[in-house]
């Protein structure tokens, strides 16, 4: 059988025990074919076998971002970014120069909004009324559990007063005047509503581009932590076209409020799939974040907040745990808090798994010491993204770590603690909350402290991972993590052919710089999806 791809003139990172190096890759109908020195890799070339020659770089298993939010993201992270501004000042001089660059009656969009902006005021709609100039404003915070608006959004979306909502949810009002500040999709969705939507075609070409951008800093696949039945829909025409570039599993996300007969219809979804994409995942948030108070803790933060699930009723999250585990589903809960994680565990626990399953639980940020063990005991999944921590500040200044106070610090992004109990702890970076970019990502998983900046502190740096750990939870550990472990992770005879190559190898790269390691081709199921330019 003739090779359609040949990679030669590499070094080959494997991550197979039984051949951990090689020079060179054949690749046919999207699997690898051959692995080994060139001489005898070579030996497929036919007629038609495009041969790349990677002129000594690296080339490792394909990248997996295993929380990543692909099309929510591509659609909220519109407008001014707003990275790394702490001060109001800078923040409003963004969201005039975005204010000018849109037109009369256009909505002012901005993302990635640090809470810290805020210290010593309230959230609310004045503190922006003047920078976006009257127009319909919606800002979401970094986290995109909150989110600002402006009273012309407000009004757009014919919110005048609090509401009830089935879930931890709240449009916080001041004298029952709303503020500008939504907590939790529910309420944001509200205003988002009143927003003129994208034509199908704006829509997937977006996401073409978006999955392009990922590919580019190599990415290959992506657990997608945000989807629905439509979604679904959306993989199958992108594949279709030729536009999935990346190699996707997508959950169905259940609200609070799901209804019996819509639960039973998911069901039935479990083995949806293509050849790119697949289902028989079910996503959960069981709390939210640690900022806003409505993280669910164990005891309750420095402010008297967190002891609240995100579900109103706990009983009816692990009751749906229990149907979607029995169906065949792979769960997957947000659990920032404490409080959260430990519900977490112990609806894994009462559903139990089909086999071959793993349960996972995301975020973790702070992780009680009695559950510490339970992760490798019980087989669930830590799907932890490190890279969160550089909104967080080693002197603990920060409104995150002063929310938790200082014992729950203590116990914060557990990653070498769950990898000591033999945890599986898997990798992502939980984008549009953190940059997608996979070496920032792993950088942090192993400094623990922003990259190149070699005389910050580390936050809690005992937690670190070495440069091999943190890699394997971008390949190994994300194959292992969705039942993949035979298709995906290594480079294999019979494996997948999604592959990465660098211009050196980035185990053996400093983690200091890492950002500046180029990334040189990216396949996706045999398919060259990013070449850089020569």
């Amino acid at each position: 059988m003739a090779a359609d791809l040949i990679l030669r003139n590499a070094r080959v990172r494997t991550l197979d025990p039984d051949r951990p190096a090689a020079s060179a890759v054949a690749v046919a109908d999207g699997l690898i074919l051959a692995v080994g020195d060139e001489r005898d890799v070579l030996s497929l070339r036919g007629p038609r076998t495009e041969v790349l020659d990677l002129a000594g770089g690296t080339l490792t298993p394909g990248l997996v971002d295993s929380h990543l939010h692909p099309f929510l993201g591509c659609e909220q992270t519109r407008g001014a970014d707003l990275t790394g501004l702490r001060r109001l000042d800078d923040v409003l001089d963004a969201l005039r120069a975005e204010r000018r660059r849109c037109a009369d009656g256009e909505w002012v969009h901005g993302y990635a909004l640090a809470y810290e902006v805020f210290d010593g005021l309230r959230i609310g709609a004045n503190l922006i009324e003047e920078a976006v100039g009257g127009a319909p404003a919606l800002l979401h915070f970094f986290d995109f559990h909150t989110a600002l608006v402006s009273s012309r959004a407000l009004a757009l979306a014919g919110i005048d007063g609090p509401r009830r909502f089935t879930e931890e949810t709240e449009i916080v009002c001041r004298d029952g005047v709303p503020t500008g500040e939504l907590r939790e999709s529910g309420a944001i969705r509200l205003v988002a509503r009143a927003i003129p939507e994208w034509t199908r075609e704006q829509k997937l070409a977006a996401y073409r581009d978006t999955f392009r951008a990922m590919n580019a800093v190599g990415l290959t696949g992506a657990h997608v932590m945000i989807g629905d039945p439509e979604l679904l829909e959306t993989c199958r025409e992108l594949e279709a076209r030729g536009w999935l570039t990346l190699r996707l599993v997508v959950p169905l996300h259940q609200e609070p409020d799901i209804a019996d007969e819509e639960v039973a219809a998911r069901l039935g979804l479990v083995m949806e799939r293509g050849r790119r994409w697949r289902a028989g995942s079910a996503k959960f948030f069981i709390d939210g974040v640690v900022e806003t108070g409505t993280a669910w803790l164990l005891a309750p933060d420095t402010e008297g907040r967190g002891l609240h699930a995100f579900w109103p009723d706990p009983a009816r999250y692990a009751d749906l745990v229990g149907r979607f585990a029995q169906a065949g589903f792979q769960c997957i809960t947000h659990a920032v808090g404490d409080g959260a994680v430990r519900a977490s565990l112990d609806a894994y626990r009462s559903a139990g798994a089909a086999p071959g399953v793993r349960h996972r639980v995301e975020h973790i940020e702070t992780l009680d010491d009695a559950d510490l063990p339970r992760f490798a005991a019980e087989n669930v999944v830590a799907s932890m993204q490190p890279i969160h921590l550089e909104g967080i500040h080693a002197d603990r200044s920060d409104p995150w770590s002063r929310a938790l106070g200082p014992e729950r610090c203590d116990r914060a992004f557990r990653t070498r603690d769950l990898l000591n109990t033999g945890a599986l702890v898997t990798l992502g970076t939980d984008w549009p909350v953190a940059r997608y970019d996979p070496r920032r990502a792993l950088a942090w998983a192993r400094l623990r402290r922003e990259p190149g900046a070699r005389g910050d502190d580390a936050y809690l740096p005992a937690q670190a991972l070495t440069a091999l750990e943190a890699f394997a939870g971008y390949t190994a550990a994300p194959a292992f993590t969705v039942g993949e472990e035979t298709l995906n992770g290594r480079i294999a005879r019979g494996f997948r052919a999604d592959l990465t190559a660098f211009a050196a190898d980035p185990v053996e790269t400093d983690a200091d710089d890492l950002l500046e390691l180029p990334v040189t081709l990216t396949v996706v199921d045999g398919e060259v999806v990013h070449r850089a330019a020569a």
